[in-house]
């Protein structure tokens, strides 16, 4: 009998005895840095071919992993070899496939510090955001291998005299699993276990910024999961080079993705094409961003507030498709919310984030600070610099964390994604003109309101256009089975993972009926 499912525990770093484990799995994890990782095809080991590196962002010299680099017939061999092996693992109990999760989870709580600390130095996360990276990895391997056991039991279906009927849901097929790097374990891990559970294939193509925590999860879910070869194949590389070769291949059933609202159109677009020998029209599963909102009315806690839109707008550098980039506080309490949020976001310590004090390390890349810089440019010329904009002295990707206010509504602040710790506080005249405004980005993701009046709670609950929604508490931190997580809009396909629905995106069902009267 398995157990009800429960949250994995945070770790509480304030423990002297805890912490020492921290320190030591880093040290451990750092002799292991700059290890050579190769390609998974079923049971091929493929050690020889192009490299690329990924580097620790806080300090760009130090190389994590260097990977062998998949070409396009690399693609193409991944998904005939997942096709292949699909054809025996569709036929494998619930059981035993709920269990290779099971034991995954159970051996990844035994390692949790060194997988922590292995995203300290591929992602820059601080202790506490790769704990919490790890234990939602936990969650999702133990909640989906339950749902995977409701899933295969009894269906509620109505009776009928004369039959017996039956509904069960079936896998797909191969599917093309892209995870994001800004939560390298958790989402990856959650894509592809989620796939696999359901009696699917899966090719990964891990994030070009974080593939060490792939690799390693790859080599732990095989072993510990006792997987066939070919059930889940592992496929580092260039994305203009194989992306689409994935995406397009006709034996590719699905695509999980979860990225940037660009990336995601084209794999949506390029998806609805049939090619020769496409027996199925191809599902996707996308999550694509958002440009989340904190309202806050005059009624509100403000010192509660304070804290929820700092530690959802600067919490991993402002890296979360979850994370509040937009403050929109009622004109009455503009002036002492943004006063507050200012004095917070001056205490929160920036730097190394091996260092157990660091809240804020590098953002991910060249790419990312130079995109970022750019916008507080923008800001700068579209609002107040309150806090941040300016240079970091030293080595590492840092962005320190920067609020704009007095930001018009319309403002590409306040219209585009930026994914970096670059808050814009906007101005409403009441909580009418705040919850307009809340909704006015093609984006739809997560949102928060802080107020005590229960018919403002009430009108958000019902009007604030969001997947997920929060009252009086910060807009990110969804708990898995708590709080399934996906958006609306262009903020994806609200795949709601981490909930009841979220395998269904990788099954199909079959109606089964049975005449037992006779005739």
């Amino acid at each position: 009998m398995v157990p009800p499912f429960r949250n994995e525990p945070l770790t509480d770093f304030t423990d002297a005895s805890t912490a020492e484990k921290m320190k030591a799995a880093l040290g451990t994890v750092r002799a292991q840095l700059g290890r050579t990782y190769p390609l998974v095809i079923g049971s091929q080991r493929i050690a020889e071919g192009r490299i690329g590196d990924s580097v620790n962002p806080a300090d760009p010299e130090q190389v994590v992993g260097r990977f062998v680099q998949a070409t396009a017939q690399h693609a193409r061999e991944a998904v005939d070899v997942s096709a292949r092996a699909f054809e025996e693992w569709k036929r494998r109990s619930a059981e035993e496939r709920a269990n290779a999760l099971f034991r995954t989870a159970s051996r990844l709580r035994e390692r949790k510090f060194e997988f922590a600390a292995l995203m300290v130095y591929e992602v820059s996360k601080s202790w506490r955001e790769a704990d919490a990276d790890v234990a939602e990895l936990i969650d999702f391997l133990e909640y989906y291998g339950r749902e995977a056991l409701r899933l295969a039991g009894p269906q509620r279906i109505v009776p009928f005299p004369g039959e017996d009927n039956d509904l069960r849901y079936i896998p797909l097929g191969v599917g093309v699993v892209i995870p994001p790097w800004n939560f390298p374990s958790a989402i990856m891990g959650g894509m592809a276990s989620a796939a696999v559970v359901s009696g699917n294939t899966v090719v990964l193509k891990p994030a070009s910024t974080s593939p060490t925590i792939a690799a390693w999860f790859i080599d732990l879910f095989i072993e510990e999961g006792d997987l066939p070869p070919g059930v889940i194949n592992f496929l580092p590389g260039p994305g203009g080079e194989i992306g689409d070769v994935l995406v397009d291949h006709e034996k590719t059933r699905f695509i999980a993705f979860t990225g940037s609202k660009e990336v995601g159109l084209r794999i949506f677009e390029r998806a609805a094409r049939v090619h020769p020998g496409q027996k199925w029209l191809k599902r996707t599963i996308l999550e694509m961003g958002g440009k989340d909102a904190i309202v806050v009315d005059e009624t509100a806690d403000l010192a509660a507030a304070a804290d929820g839109i700092v530690a959802a707008a600067f919490g991993f550098q402002g890296q979360k498709c979850s994370a509040c980039s937009r403050a929109i506080v009622v004109d009455s309490v503009y002036d002492q919310v943004l006063a507050g949020v200012a004095e917070r976001t001056r205490q929160l310590v920036m730097g190394d984030p091996t260092d157990p004090a660091t809240f804020m390390g590098a953002v991910i890349d060249r790419t990312a600070y130079r995109k970022i810089r750019d916008f507080i440019d923008i800001g700068k010329k579209e609002g107040l610099l309150v806090e941040g904009g300016t240079d970091h002295e030293g080595a590492g990707w840092f962005v320190p964390p920067t609020i704009i206010a007095d930001v018009k509504p319309d403002s590409r602040l306040a219209q585009e994604e930026v994914f970096g710790p670059v808050l814009a506080f906007i101005r409403a005249r009441d909580f009418d003109h705040a919850m307009e405004i809340a909704n006015g980005t093609e984006y739809g993701l997560t949102g928060a309101l802080y107020s005590t009046k229960e018919d403002r709670l009430a009108r958000a609950a019902d009007e604030f256009h969001v997947g997920n929604l929060y009252l009086n508490r910060k807009c990110t931190g969804a708990l898995v089975g708590v709080q399934p997580f996906g958006g609306f809009n262009m903020s994806g396909t609200d795949s709601k993972a981490g909930g009841p629905d979220y395998l269904l995106l990788f099954t199909q069902a079959k109606s089964i009926s049975r005449r037992v009267d006779g005739r």
